[in-house]
């Protein structure tokens, strides 16, 4: 039954959800939940700790934190800087700048031209960056003790540059010498309202395109020869999901109707996995493949590019933000 998971998301926590629906443990995966009330961040942590939990969750071993943050669509300063600084909590937890002249590259995954896949290039507009500055004057250039060298690439994606982003990215660590990597990148969710309002952080790397079916090669620790930390937001949704998520409250629909009461009944015998390969069957070939994202888009990526570019830049520069 598990092989039937074929659901489109790159965010650890809905694999996880998708098999808690139908009652199914996974054995070597934790889960954990804390909610902030103050700020109505929910976190959620899931770890996976042996190769049986990530065959079966189709993810790598390691640890995935995921940030819901409803309000993290509206344009609200205040509240972006309270995210920015929770997720420079959990970045901390994974990046551990305590050694000197610590160098770090961060990479903005994506393309710039698409707008939902922009989030990587924008972030790395706003970023700080210092190794040219401390390579050419040293650290004291930069008015700090431990001056962090941060640099940053935007790859492109393999129709501009007919390279895989593992390639160029491998020459370019070879020759910089980083000793972390940090990409961004734009996810595919499984759940519309999770769309430009859920982050998650990993500390296995990325499989670039994975979420939309285009598999690019990984960008991990082993590949790249240098830790891997990803952050990502969903921006885009697969059509089958939305037809998904009406499907399921038009057979809760069902189930109160007295007349209509049979076809909710035939409906639940099926499980999530199987529910999703009928919708995709049903919807195909049109809206198969299909990905779908806000009106608001152009606005919601810039913004919270620089909410991500802000815990970053606090992040190298040991906790102080840049005023807009």
């Amino acid at each position: 039954m598990l092989e039937k998971y074929s659901i489109r998301t790159d965010l650890a926590l809905e694999q996880k959800e998708r098999f808690e629906s139908d009652n199914v443990e996974v054995p070597g995966v934790v889960l954990d939940e804390s909610y902030d009330d103050e700020k109505e961040i929910r976190t959620t942590t899931v770890k996976i700790e042996t190769e049986n939990g990530a065959k079966t969750m189709g993810k790598p071993v390691g640890t995935y934190i995921t940030m819901e943050a409803p309000n993290m669509t509206v344009p609200d300063e205040g509240y972006h800087e309270e995210i920015s600084e929770e997720l420079l909590k959990h970045l901390k937890q994974f990046a551990h700048l305590e050694k000197k002249d610590y160098s770090v590259l961060v990479v903005g995954l994506g393309n710039r031209k698409v707008t939902p896949d922009a989030l990587g290039p924008y972030v790395v507009d706003n970023l700080n960056i210092t190794r040219h500055i401390v390579k050419e004057y040293g650290k004291y250039a930069m008015g700090e003790d431990q001056a962090r060298l941060v640099s940053a690439i935007v790859p492109g994606v393999m129709g501009q540059t007919g390279m895989e982003t593992v390639e160029i990215l491998k020459g370019v660590v070879e020759e910089t010498k980083p000793d972390l990597l940090i990409a961004i990148d734009a996810l595919a969710a499984r759940s519309s309202r999770r769309l430009n309002s859920t982050i998650q952080i990993a500390d296995t790397g990325i499989n670039p395109g994975s979420g939309v079916g285009n598999h690019r090669n990984a960008i991990t620790e082993d590949t790249v020869g240098v830790p891997v930390i990803a952050i990502g937001v969903p921006t885009v949704v697969d059509a089958a999901t939305i037809v998904n998520d009406t499907m399921e409250n038009l057979i809760e629909a069902l189930e109160t109707s007295e007349t209509l009461k049979g076809v909710g009944v035939v409906m639940q015998g099926y499980n999530a996995a199987e529910k999703y390969e009928l919708i995709k069957e049903l919807i195909s070939p049109h809206l198969n493949g299909l990905f779908v994202t806000p009106k608001d888009i152009d606005e919601t990526v810039k913004r919270i590019s620089f909410t991500i570019s802000e815990s970053l830049n606090m992040l190298f520069s040991g906790g102080h933000a840049h005023n807009r």
